[in-house]
């Protein structure tokens, strides 16, 4: 379930297969579940909703404060997990955040050009790729946009009880503003993410962020 009351975001969690709203007794036709996964500086959040039909992006970008009901919490230092009723996180404590579910009304979209990206963040290592009007530079087109930027066909490297992670996403809303860098891909080639050691049984991961690192400047 997703409610927003005074620029405050309230989602609420279920376990698999549990509907919180009983959209069977309400006779509408259910929404599919989909997972929610919020990174932050120490821990991650995640767990299963039903999304409305506006888009993600849109929500939290609208919002400077999320309750979280019935979420997992993930210690990043531990690995441990915890079930917890309710938590309050405001948008500036968040780094990024994974969702799959509706991108939002076909005739809003406007042409774009994919440009692969990496970036920075806290404890994590985003890839992907931004969507930006033809010719216009994806830098300039982080920094006009929300502080929640989406970057498609995602990946998030972390450390979370001493062991990496890697995880794929469709889309992935990274915090502008807790961006430590952001560097534009030389290529798409598959090679090594930048300081992230190498898995020899899996091998390089994606892209080379080398070259310029682009810091994301107060203006």
């Amino acid at each position: 379930m997703i409610e927003v009351v005074r620029d405050r975001l309230r989602l609420r969690f279920h376990r698999p297969g549990h509907d919180p709203d009983d959209d069977e007794a309400s006779g509408s036709e259910p929404t599919p579940e989909v997972e929610f996964v919020a990174y932050a500086v120490d821990c991650r959040l995640y767990g299963r909703l039903r999304l409305a039909g506006d888009r993600l992006t849109d929500m939290l970008n609208a919002c400077e404060e999320y309750v979280l009901v019935d979420v997992l919490a993930e210690s990043l230092d531990s690995g441990e997990v915890v079930e917890t009723a309710e938590v309050v996180v405001r948008r500036d404590e968040l780094v990024a955040v994974e969702a799959s579910g509706p991108r939002g009304k076909t005739e809003r979209r406007v042409r774009t050009r994919q440009h692969p990206l990496g970036l920075k963040a806290g404890p994590y290592l985003v890839e992907g790729y931004l969507h930006a009007g033809v010719g216009m530079d994806p830098l300039v087109a982080v920094r006009r946009r929300g502080p929640m930027v989406p970057m498609t066909d995602a990946r998030i490297a972390y450390v979370s009880g001493g062991v990496r992670q890697l995880r794929d996403a469709v889309t992935i809303l990274v915090n502008r503003d807790q961006a430590e860098w952001i560097a534009p891909a030389a290529s798409d080639d598959e090679v090594a993410f930048p300081d992230v050691p190498v898995d020899p049984d899996r091998g390089p991961l994606l892209k080379d962020f080398t070259g310029q690192l682009w810091g994301i400047s107060p203006d």
